[in-house]
């Protein structure tokens, strides 16, 4: 009864595998979509757990690093450091990539497949380095965890690369939707800045995982959003050309700060438990006086937004959180990039407020409509993913109002990044100088939406080297299109059935009277080797496999334990590919 069973749950995950590798498979992987969503929910709510509780029970609240002594805001961050500097020294290069880059190398250039001993470095170093109050973020863990969940579940169902892209952007939808309580922030940040695409096929299995890792959330932790913001809106159109000026404000702070983040490789020979301890060190030091530095900062945010910091203060964190910001990134503390960026844009957001409250002497908008509008240009500018931004600020405050002027000042600042930067945001810029680039076009991405049983073909036969007249006639009896050539030991060949029925047409007197046999490999006509793919394969990697074997042709394999030889599931042909790209 058991291998009953068992059999039967095989077959119905061997059909959904075959299933998932078609483009129309959006129910299939919707399902698959939602159970990545809960898997990533789930794992991101261990995770602020492990983070914040421990920090609640010490200082009351998350953010509550102020409270802290000058001495306990030094050695905090410095001992951290040590502690996760000397960990990572200790583990192999291969396991130390984490965070979105990390993501982003795995998606486009791995089929989305994410190590599990990567994933665990970036739980325990990312709770470590946020309850030691590092001035980092815990978006950038968030995205890793919530992808690795999504690639995990995939693994161990052995679905087709072609579902496994969307399953795991898919977990880093739930997991940004987990994290800040933003259900469609997290799923145009996982279609803009994680996949670089929109399609039907993408959307509809993100929102289910989004909208499955908030109502986790929401259970877990409650509905209210991260920022609590009373009414703001533009109090006049008489300040859209300060509004202008202030988005070329914000871009040349994103500059600087991007700028700040990308020095990593200039340290990259030195080892990283000395980069990682120094960083905690300096971080420390800044928060001997500015204390404000230390963690996420969103109580200092809430602060800004009412207008409770004076602007030569806010002048001060601002240029000490670029700083600490700068070298805890470029240190290559496994943290996030996302949250200080929030942080300093809302801090530059605030000094133009009293800047604009000067220039119309006290009829400028509300302090915290700039702070808003600073935290959107920056993140979308910094990011170069303005539509995840504007997303963004929309949720974490609720506010509707704060769109308008907000298109205006994102654009403005993602076009003065654009000049100086390229329009590669800052992720892809940290992954070209590490030597990782991120392969995309029109046709990579086309071809790596669908399986290789999207195009393969079944109207084939097997046959050996040589066989006589009366065997090819019986070969030929159901009309196959192709015949694959499969012996022990050799590799195998794809011919074309048609020229062996041409053959017979005209063939010999010895092989009429079965005196002699037909030998394919000596038949005239085209042959190509076929070389073989995996099941899980998309047409992109069975095209880039053709291209690298100088061959036609590739069989899809099944490779069953202890046969002597492998299935033969299907064929795939270049013409077949080039055909599906071109209709």
């Amino acid at each position: 009864m058991d291998k009953t069973l068992s059999a039967r749950l095989r077959r119905r995950l061997s059909d959904l595998r075959r299933q998932l590798s078609y483009l129309n498979a959006l129910p299939q992987l919707t399902i698959l979509g939602t159970l990545a969503g809960i898997a990533a929910a789930c794992v991101i709510i261990a995770f602020r757990f492990a983070m914040d509780a421990p920090l609640i029970a010490w200082l009351g609240s998350a953010d509550g690093f102020e409270s802290l002594s000058q001495l306990e805001r030094f050695l905090l961050p410095a001992a951290g450091a040590l502690v996760i500097g000397v960990g990572l020294q200790l583990l192999p290069d291969r396991i130390l990539k984490v965070g979105v880059g990390h993501v982003l190398d795995r998606i486009h250039n791995h089929q989305g497949h994410l190590p599990w001993p990567n994933f665990l470095v970036q739980f325990v170093a990312g709770v470590t380095l946020l309850m030691s109050g590092q001035s980092v973020g815990r978006e950038g863990p968030a995205v890793h965890l919530g992808a690795g969940a999504g690639s995990l579940l995939g693994q161990a169902l052995k679905i087709p690369n072609n579902s496994m892209r969307v399953v795991v952007a898919a977990g880093v939808g739930a997991a940004i939707s987990a994290a800040f309580n933003t259900p469609l922030a997290g799923v145009v940040f996982a279609m803009e800045v994680v996949l670089m695409e929109y399609s039907i096929a993408g959307f509809i299995p993100i929102i289910m995982a989004s909208f499955a890792g908030s109502l986790l959330s929401q259970v877990a932790f409650g509905t209210a959003p991260v920022f609590t913001v009373h009414t703001v809106s533009l109090a006049a159109l008489s300040e859209l050309p300060y509004l202008m000026l202030a988005g070329v404000a914000i871009g040349l702070v994103a500059i600087t700060y991007s700028y700040l983040l990308t020095l990593g490789h200039r340290v990259s020979q030195v080892p990283v438990s000395v980069r990682v301890t120094l960083a905690g060190i300096f971080t420390g030091g800044v928060a001997v006086f500015v204390p404000q530095v230390l963690g996420m900062g969103y109580d200092t945010l809430a602060q800004a937004m009412e207008g409770n910091i004076a602007i030569k203060l806010l002048l001060v964190i601002l240029v000490c959180k670029l700083l600490t910001t700068g070298v805890s990134i470029s240190a290559g503390m496994p943290g996030g990039l996302i949250g200080p960026t929030i942080f300093i844009g809302g801090l530059v957001g605030a000094a133009l407020g009293v800047g604009s409250a000067w220039i119309h002497d006290g009829d400028a908008s509300d302090p915290g409509f700039y702070v808003l509008l600073g935290m959107a240009a920056t993140l979308g500018s910094v990011l170069n993913a303005p539509l995840t931004a504007l997303i963004t600020i929309l949720e974490l405050t609720a506010n509707p109002n704060i769109i308008f002027p907000s298109m205006l000042v994102v654009v403005i600042s993602c076009l003065c990044t654009r000049i100086f930067m390229g329009d590669k945001g800052i992720f892809l810029i940290m992954l070209k100088q590490q030597g990782r680039r991120i392969k995309s076009s029109g046709l990579t991405s086309e071809l790596s939406r669908v399986g290789v049983f999207q195009v393969a073909t079944t109207s084939f036969v097997r046959s050996r080297g040589k066989l006589d007249y009366d065997q090819a006639r019986a070969l030929l009896e159901d009309k196959p299109t192709w015949i694959v050539l499969a012996e022990l030991d050799k590799p195998k060949r794809l011919i074309k059935a048609a020229d062996l029925a041409k053959f017979l047409e005209s063939a010999p007197e010895k092989i009429l009277t079965l005196e002699e046999e037909i030998d394919l490999q000596e038949l005239p006509g085209d042959q190509t080797l076929l070389p073989p793919i995996h099941e899980q394969a998309t047409l992109l990697e069975a095209h880039l496999l053709m291209k690298t074997e100088s061959t036609d042709a590739v069989y899809v394999q099944n490779p069953r334990p202890f046969a002597l030889e492998t299935e033969v599931m299907g064929i795939v042909t270049r013409e077949a590919v080039t055909n599906y790209y071109s209709v």
